[in-house]
């Protein structure tokens, strides 16, 4: 006989137990289930799907604290989930956003260490910018004397400025041809500037002017339109080159000892505040205090003193392998567009003035060297077929090849030398580490691979971070070797402070021209946060390292319209207004469309992007440039190319690389002038 279920008496009446308190104790011995295991098969593969038992969890949240307190606690639980939910997406969830170590900060350097930077640089007289002023985050007094910027009561033309001004009067130049000299454009003045606010004002693509606005006014403002101008309306606004006269008071000199003294720069009661915002980098240590050399001594550039022994003109270019049609396109670009003085007989045409090309060959992409390095590069500039010409004594004072050797050249200033050696790799781009060398020597994991698989790529990261060696050692103005000069660069030269330019409509600079002044504390700021962010140059990651430090007012981001006009038609914008002419892939400088390809010969080099100082055709390097006379085809005065004409079989239309490169070519042979109406005279 089984026994009756134990009872409780509760006010003198038996009440039965529930199953959940029998004397087996089913509760005890049967926990509640939080989890649930979901058995599934696939692809003969039997595996459980665990998913949470909400209700069991309720129970579970019920039974242990009670149904108020327990609803409570679920209802809080349930909210967290969601905000963090909505966190996480709001976070990583759009292109913008990236996942974590994607984004990590990049700053090494102190606040008191950037406002050092901005001082020195504004007393050097590097920031003649009106528009760009020092960000209030930093906690810099703006009131720090400004040489390169003209004595004002805080609006100087059409700009409103707190910059304090204690520089030249700049005076505006209407250029242009005048009657009978009109066939040719006029040389810009020595010591002329070209005013980079006015620029950015009128061709901004981030304040949606376009690109054949800003050529018209750069042709326009430097005479370019030489014999075509047409009566338009006010043109006062097509004004940018100025010159600058003394000023009525002294320019000021600030002492190394006050640039050293952080009292009364820094607002140091809201140091604390101020601190927000600037995060450190989470793989690097902060910079030791920085030293700077003595603040530069300010060159105002008059006709008369339009040389800086300070400020050399050379422009740099870098190029891996062998010497190709390519780079000699931009050499003979820059013969026929710059003031090289080859128009005047012998080497009386050449002085300070004068500016030079360095041409950086790196034999491979491997930077370890042999000893016959120097030996070697001189046979293959000999024995080039596009090199050679360029070897001419003619040349000598202006066109010089350089050997390129990374270890060298890393050893050879202070901000590289220390650590390139104990990195891992020195091949890192936009955050991305270029792995795969199959290397096993140290020396060539750190300074390249002789894998034609990344020759390529290794050129270009290598690349990136010479430009930025070779103006900060060397000044001058880094320009890519697949960039056609397209007008004199004299008055760029004047501007003093430090420029690249857009990438395309991107927010974010791109170095394919950059300048930057010899020993800049900007220069040592850039070197020293590359190196200790792995030694990345893409020019994403210097937009980071600029911004991030409040120091990109010091790089004067110039619109792509001066130097890359067809950038923004690859992209699809501004199509129902090009310029011209009117490309909407790069290669079709080197094959124009067939319905475009009346231009080249009807225009010539006077309709190619009249206005900009340059034009970057991208890479391109499996295009040929003239493939019917693929060949130097410069006259008796050099290598005797008469074998091939017998060959050649040309398109009835010509392409637009064919016809600059035989246009340039015709000015070396001596038959046509330059673009600014001078002969060469050998």
């Amino acid at each position: 006989m089984i026994p009756s279920a134990p009872h409780l008496r509760h006010n003198g009446r038996p009440v039965a137990l529930s199953k959940y308190q029998d004397s087996d104790d089913k509760y005890h011995k049967r926990p509640i289930q939080i989890w649930l295991r979901i058995p599934l098969s696939a692809c003969g593969l039997r595996i459980h799907l665990i998913l949470p038992n909400l209700k069991a969890t309720c129970l579970a949240a019920v039974t242990r604290f009670g149904r108020m307190r327990g609803s409570l606690i679920l209802f809080i639980t349930f909210l967290g989930l969601c905000f963090t939910l909505f966190a996480f997406v709001k976070r990583f969830g759009s292109p913008q956003k990236t996942w974590p170590g994607g984004e990590s900060p990049t700053l090494v350097f102190k606040r008191e260490d950037l406002c050092r930077v901005w001082q020195w640089e504004i007393a050097s007289g590097h920031h003649p910018s009106l528009r760009k002023t020092i960000p209030h985050k930093l906690g810099l007094n703006s009131v720090i004397p400004n040489p390169a910027a003209p004595l004002h009561s805080g609006t100087i033309g059409r700009f409103k400025t707190s910059i304090n001004g204690v520089g030249a009067k700049r005076v505006y130049l209407d250029v242009q041809s005048r009657p009978p000299n009109v066939a040719y454009p006029p040389r810009p003045i020595p010591g002329s500037v070209a005013d980079f606010d006015a620029i950015i004002e009128n061709c901004d693509f981030g304040e949606g002017k376009y690109v054949r606005d800003c050529l018209e006014l750069l042709r326009i403002g430097g005479g370019l339109d030489n014999g075509n101008r047409v009566r338009r309306g006010q043109m006062g606004d097509y004004k940018y080159i100025f010159i600058e006269q003394p000023a009525s008071t002294p320019a000021y000199t600030p002492s190394l000892d006050a640039l050293s003294e952080p009292r009364g720069i820094i607002r140091s009661e809201h140091d604390a505040y101020l601190d927000e915002g600037f995060t450190k980098s989470r793989h690097a240590a902060w910079e030791p205090p920085l030293v700077l050399p003595p603040t530069a001594q300010y060159h105002r550039y008059s006709p008369e003193t339009s040389c800086d022994p300070d400020d050399p003109r050379i422009f740099h270019m870098y190029w891996t392998g062998p010497f190709t049609d390519k780079p000699y396109l931009a050499v003979l670009s820059f013969l026929f567009t710059q003031n090289t003085g080859l128009h005047v007989a012998g080497e009386e045409g050449t002085n300070a003035c004068t500016p030079q090309l360095w041409i950086w060959i790196n034999l491979s992409p491997a930077a370890v060297l042999s000893d016959s390095a120097t030996r070697d590069l001189l046979d293959e500039l000999n024995t080039s077929l596009w090199a050679a010409p360029f070897l001419h004594p003619r040349f000598r004072h202006i066109i010089h090849f350089k050997l390129w050797n990374t270890s060298e050249q890393l050893n050879s200033i202070p901000q590289t030398k220390k650590d390139w050696r104990s990195k891992k790799t020195l091949f890192k781009s936009g955050g991305q580490v270029l792995s795969g060398t199959g290397d096993q020597d140290h020396n060539a994991n750190l300074t390249g691979s002789l894998s034609p698989e990344l020759y390529d790529k290794l050129s270009v990261i290598i690349s990136d971070m010479a430009r930025f060696i070779l103006c900060h050692k060397y000044g001058g103005i880094y320009v890519d070797a697949d960039t056609l000069f397209l007008r004199d660069w004299e008055e760029t030269w004047g501007w003093k402070g430090a420029f690249a330019y857009r990438w395309s409509w991107h927010d974010k600079y791109n170095t394919a021209v950059l300048r930057l002044r010899k020993g800049s504390a900007l220069g040592h700021f850039l070197l020293r946060t590359a190196v200790k962010n792995g030694f990345d140059f893409h020019p994403f990651e210097i937009t980071k390292y600029l911004k991030e430090a409040q120091l990109d007012n010091l790089l004067t981001r110039l619109p792509d319209a001066m130097f890359d006009g067809a950038w923004l038609n690859m992209e699809g914008y501004q199509r129902e207004r090009p310029p011209q002419p009117f490309f909407t892939v790069f290669e079709d400088f080197f094959v124009t469309p067939l319905v475009d390809s009346g231009a080249p010969l009807a225009l010539g080099f006077q309709g190619f992007f009249s206005g900009a100082y340059s034009y970057h055709f991208h890479n391109n390097w499996w295009n040929k440039v003239d493939p019917a006379r693929n060949w130097p085809d410069l006259g008796p005065s050099f290598r005797n190319n008469t074998e091939f004409e017998d060959n050649v079989e040309d398109r009835r239309d010509l392409d637009w690389s064919t016809v600059l490169k035989r246009t340039f070519e015709s000015y070396i042979r001596g038959e046509i002038p330059n673009m600014y109406g001078e002969y060469l005279v050998w």
